[in-house]
């Protein structure tokens, strides 16, 4: 009797099943290797800075703690919690004005409030100071009116100081604070508060003990984007001659030029920002604020009547008018004044040198932000999941601290770069990317690459499984998937994470400041070299270009907000 082993036979369809799952997993495991690749160069500046400060060539530590870094860090503190509790308290109460009551133009002021964050700043502070300083209209006409003849016969408030930098500051970002309140006071039944007015609570009983602790979380996360844009401020500060831990980086590296130096107080800086990160997801964490209504009622507004309207009018139309008619007034009539500026060569070279970076930058990020996402949702591995929430780091990093973290192994490999080819071919080619735009553009890569990775998770996610999962079974590549399936269906997405990268970029200046190459300008840093100067008449037209950029974004912003009102 004879034993016969049978052999399997092998199936030819199962066999080229087996191959083409073998090609998938491995088309899979390049797009998440790929995902890894651009999360280590979004995270690399961060990493450098860090490296760079305690590897120092001259360890500066004692000195900085001795002399410059406590006054550094005293006066960053003040002007942060200075201008986080004014934005907190202008922000929240318009906030809740325009959402529980109805007084002129109270529709009105709930897109109005948003534009000052057309406003960069800086901009701010240069018309805020034209405006009152001695030769300003306010100072002149007071001598018109009272007969003085010099600044010796009365007494006004310093102009360039703290309180200043504050104001301006808190004008020019209240509006995240606006945006998050409002949505928050929006999102509550309306019965809570008929229910504590049936039990007596009066208008500031029914917002300090009902509004405010449910829309605490929405605030807190506001004032965490207000503290953190403040401490990454440069352009407000430098003016307002403010000496922060921002001012102390340029200060260190371009004036005493020791690098360590300026990385050790960017390290501060940062270790500042992952605070208050961890302060507000912490703070979040903590407690949960539900709505009780399974289809909550829409709040009825009281209609104010009287002194109480116009003084609702008034206290919402302050933060509007600083924050936005003061700067576009003083900034247009000097444009206007002095047209023959709008065709100076400077202004153009920086317009179009604006466009070049800004629109690369935007492209590149969105693409960069695209394969990441996509990337992260085919695998099932560990690490490209833990590190894409680690990329929204370089959104909280301020300007200037990624500068120094890119200019540093930038510049050493471009060295080592150039001398390679000198040595292989004997042609001096000079530095190829310090030497050109390419480190603005990858600054604004990492600055932005947060917005452009939200907006593409959140599209992705809305975009149903089965869609893709069919364009698969019908041969589609992975490539083709993402083409073919999720573009089309998340363009309206990818145009606004577009537009709104386009934009941050447009205003960016400390990082643009610090890796700009020789004789290379702006629109953001012509502004500020000639507001530096003085010469606000020839900085005007570039300041109007960077606000009516800006005011694309926030009437998209506004546009969508009211569509999502309207479903």
């Amino acid at each position: 009797m004879t034993n016969e082993i049978t052999q399997p036979q092998t199936d030819p369809v199962h066999k080229r099943r087996s191959l083409a799952g073998l090609r998938s997993v491995k088309r899979a495991n390049l797009w998440s290797v790929g995902s890894v690749v651009i999360a280590v160069l979004v995270l690399m500046p961060i990493v450098s800075v860090l490296w760079i400060a305690f590897h120092p060539t001259e360890n500066i530590w004692p000195h900085l703690l001795a002399t410059t870094l406590p006054r550094y860090a005293i006066t960053t503190a003040l002007l942060t919690f200075g201008v986080a509790l004014l934005s907190a308290c202008v922000g929240t109460g318009a906030a809740w004005l325009v959402t529980m009551y109805r007084f002129p133009l109270s529709k009105s002021l709930e897109w109005l409030l948003l534009l000052p964050l057309a406003i960069p700043a800086y901009v701010g502070a240069y018309a805020l100071v034209d405006f009152l300083e001695y030769a300003g209209p306010v100072q002149t006409t007071l001598r018109s009116v009272f007969g003085w003849h010099s600044s010796r016969d009365y007494a006004f408030p310093e102009i360039r100081s703290l309180g200043s930098a504050i104001i301006v500051l808190a004008a020019a970002l209240t509006p995240y604070i606006f945006l998050m309140a409002r949505s928050a006071f929006r999102e509550h039944s309306g019965s809570i508060y008929e229910v504590s007015r049936a039990l007596g609570a009066g208008p500031f009983a029914r917002f300090w003990r009902v509004g405010l602790p449910m829309a605490r979380p929405a605030i807190a996360a506001g004032t965490a984007i207000v503290m953190m844009e403040t401490v990454s401020d440069y352009g407000t500060v430098s003016y307002f001659a403010v000496q922060t831990l921002t001012t102390g980086i340029f200060s260190t590296w371009l004036e005493t030029g020791n690098a360590g130096g300026a990385a050790q107080i960017a390290s501060v800086v940062l270790l500042v920002v992952l605070l208050m990160l961890a302060f507000e997801k912490s703070s979040r964490g903590k407690a949960r604020y539900h709505s009780g209504a399974r289809h909550p009622r829409p709040i009825s507004a009281i209609r104010l009547t009287g002194w109480h309207a116009w003084l609702a009018l008034g206290l919402c139309a302050v933060p509007f008018v600083i924050g936005f008619i003061l700067p576009v007034y003083v900034i247009l009539g000097h444009a206007l004044g002095e047209p023959e500026q709008w065709l100076a060569p400077g202004l153009i070279t920086a317009f179009k040198n604006t466009l070049t970076v800004a629109g690369l930058a935007a492209i590149f990020t969105v693409t960069a932000a695209l394969f990441m996402v996509y990337g992260v949702r085919l695998t099932g591995r560990s690490l490209p999941r833990m590190v894409l929430p680690l990329t929204t780091l370089g959104y909280a990093a301020p300007g200037a601290v990624l500068g120094i973290g890119i200019l540093f192994p930038l510049a050493a490999f471009d060295n080592a770069l150039a001398d390679l080819i000198v040595n292989i071919t004997g042609h001096e080619i000079g530095l190829l990317l310090t030497g050109s735009a390419f480190a603005i553009i990858f600054a604004y890569c990492v600055r932005f690459f947060a917005i452009a990775q939200g907006a593409a998770d959140a599209a992705m996610g809305r975009v149903a499984p089965s869609l893709p999962m069919a364009a698969r079974s019908l041969g589609q590549t992975l490539g083709g998937t993402l083409r073919r399936v999720y573009i089309p269906l998340i363009r309206g997405s990818v145009g606004t994470a577009l537009l709104l990268v386009f934009v941050d970029c447009v205003k960016e200046l400390p990082a643009t400041l610090l890796l700009r190459p020789f004789n290379y300008n702006t629109l953001a840093t012509r502004v500020h070299e000639k507001a530096s100067l003085e010469q606000l008449e020839q900085a005007s037209p570039a300041a109007l270009l960077v606000i009516s950029v800006g005011l694309v974004a926030v009437l998209l912003m506004a546009r969508s907000e009211n569509a999502s009102d309207l479903t």
